[in-house]
């Protein structure tokens, strides 16, 4: 893990979960969702469906922080919806820049994206994780982006967390939301929280406004 710093600010209503919002951003097709329904529901679809928008919603109780309410956002990689994105960045607290190792082009989106982030938030330790899905790919498969070059980039340049996985295998999958909750000072969820996960995704309801909390450790 590479040394960082947290600020933790917990938003609390009494009779209430905590909530938190991870929204997973980045170009269509690079498996976004397959990410999300694989950690939710340990599947994979093989057949690839456009997303708008959907809010995935899981409730559990933690030692120590009481019951929280993690909600995940799940956004179309389109730039038909920059509306829907601006919010989505405006009022999420944790980010997943996904990317395909299989793509050079869906990783300029995630640099693209990072500064827009930057740009609207306004804050220059934006807890940010940096997504490479496919990484069961060998090169002979068609991987032209190795995680090492992307590591150097990520880490060294842009102070974010970086992790590969596949959603295809179910391989660090994981560890791609270890990462996210890692950055908001949040407890892992465990093995029995994640058999219990069955969550159907929700409209988006009211935004709320963003907690601001970075911590820069990283899995990979």
């Amino acid at each position: 893990m590479a040394p960082g710093h947290t600020h933790t600010t917990t938003m609390s209503t009494p009779g209430r979960p905590n909530t938190v919002r991870l929204v997973f951003l980045g170009a269509a097709g690079v498996g976004k969702s397959a990410l999300i329904l694989r950690f939710l529901h340990d599947r994979f679809e093989h057949k690839y469906t456009r997303t708008v928008e959907e809010l995935h919603v899981l409730e559990y109780d933690t030692t120590g922080s009481g019951k929280m309410r993690l909600e995940v956002l799940d956004t179309s990689g389109s730039y038909s919806f920059p509306a829907m994105r601006e919010l989505s960045i405006r009022h999420s607290d944790a980010f997943a820049l996904v990317y395909a190792v299989d793509d050079p082009g869906s990783l300029e989106e995630v640099r693209r994206l990072r500064d827009e982030i930057l740009e609207l938030r306004g804050d220059k330790s934006a807890p940010i994780t940096v997504v490479g899905n496919k990484a069961d790919l060998k090169d002979s498969e068609g991987r032209v982006l190795l995680a090492a070059d992307v590591m150097a980039t990520v880490e060294g340049e842009w102070d974010a967390n970086f992790v590969e996985a596949s959603a295809r295998t179910g391989g660090n999958t994981v560890g791609v939301f270890q990462a996210l909750l890692q950055q908001v000072n949040l407890p892992h969820l465990s093995p029995t929280v994640r058999r219990r996960r069955d969550t159907m995704p929700r409209p988006a309801g009211k935004k709320r406004p963003p907690l601001k909390k970075h911590n820069s450790c990283v899995l990979s």
